[in-house]
């Protein structure tokens, strides 16, 4: 389960590093698969999240609520200069100083909640760790997002990430007796009535060798810094290139959006479908050490 989270958590962190690299106007003038943004590739919150999650998985084999809300702060307090929003900022720094984390999380924006795509970037690895149990998945999911998500969307975010992940490894360990597109039909049959189920649902009606801006006009790609207009773009691209993880990425950067956000989805789902090996040496090596 560690080992899965693991090499979730390597797609992620890459694809987080590589796609904030996009947000330089000379970098994505100049970066070609034969000329890969030079290092090192900074990863972000994206990361430092998701690394909160499989730390409090690999201590409690569950998601504590409350040990994950004392590592997330940690971790902003720690390195705060990671590019977290204001939401997020605020809150860490409440659940920090003393604030009860479902009180912080529940009263952000006049008390509905985030909806922002924070639940979903950082589930990847959790759908790893949990893909041999789908009810599980789902319920851990859910409690990772609540964390910091109490929306109804941020949380369906989450789950929807989660279910993907989960997929993808079981995909691979069944020797890919499943089709891809299968996928997005998949994680939209298991989701909470909401406006991003609704939005995988369209993104599953879509053919995977569409022009994914195309599919980005459709779906969005993370421009509001949503969970409704980040998670089935994400989703589609990484089940149109499942089993390619450079192409993956490639294709996720020049779309553009919220670019470290959504390389970071997509990354921690297909390394999951390529399994180790999948990412490439060379594109590990140009981000920078995990701050355990």
């Amino acid at each position: 389960m560690i080992a899965r989270a693991r090499l979730s958590l390597d797609g992620l962190s890459v694809g987080d590093g590589f796609g904030q690299r996009f947000f330089y106007p000379w970098v994505v003038e100049s970066a070609t698969r034969e000329n890969l943004p030079d290092p090192p590739w900074h990863y972000t919150d994206d990361t430092e999240m998701a690394m909160a999650i499989v730390q409090v998985l690999d201590e409690h084999g569950r998601i504590d609520q409350d040990a994950l809300a004392h590592k997330l702060s940690a971790r902003y307090m720690a390195e705060a200069g990671r590019g977290y929003g204001a939401g997020a900022r605020d809150l860490l720094v409440q659940i920090d100083g003393g604030t009860e984390w479902r009180t912080a999380s529940r009263d952000l924006f006049r008390g509905e909640g985030s909806f922002g795509n924070g639940g979903a970037m950082r589930a990847g690895p959790l759908g790893a760790w949990f893909a041999d149990d789908i009810e599980a998945l789902i319920e851990q999911a859910t409690l990772s997002a609540e964390v910091t998500h109490a929306h109804v969307e941020g949380i369906a975010g989450a789950v929807a990430v989660a279910l993907a992940a989960g997929w993808a490894w079981r995909r691979t360990a069944s020797g890919h007796l499943s089709n891809s597109a299968d996928m997005l039909r998949y994680v939209s049959d298991h989701l909470p009535a909401s406006e991003v189920r609704t939005t995988v649902e369209r993104a599953a009606e879509i053919p995977l060798d569409s022009w994914a801006f195309d599919v980005a006009s459709e779906l969005g790609c993370g421009d509001q810094v949503t969970a409704q207009d980040t998670v089935a773009f994400s989703l589609w691209v990484a089940a149109a290139h499942l089993d390619d993880y450079c192409e993956a990425m490639w294709t996720t950067a020049r779309v553009g959006g919220d670019v470290d956000t959504t390389c970071a989805i997509v990354g921690s789902i297909v390394a999951l479908a390529v399994g180790p090996g999948g990412v490439p040496d060379e594109w590990l090596r140009r981000r920078e050490p995990l701050g355990w």
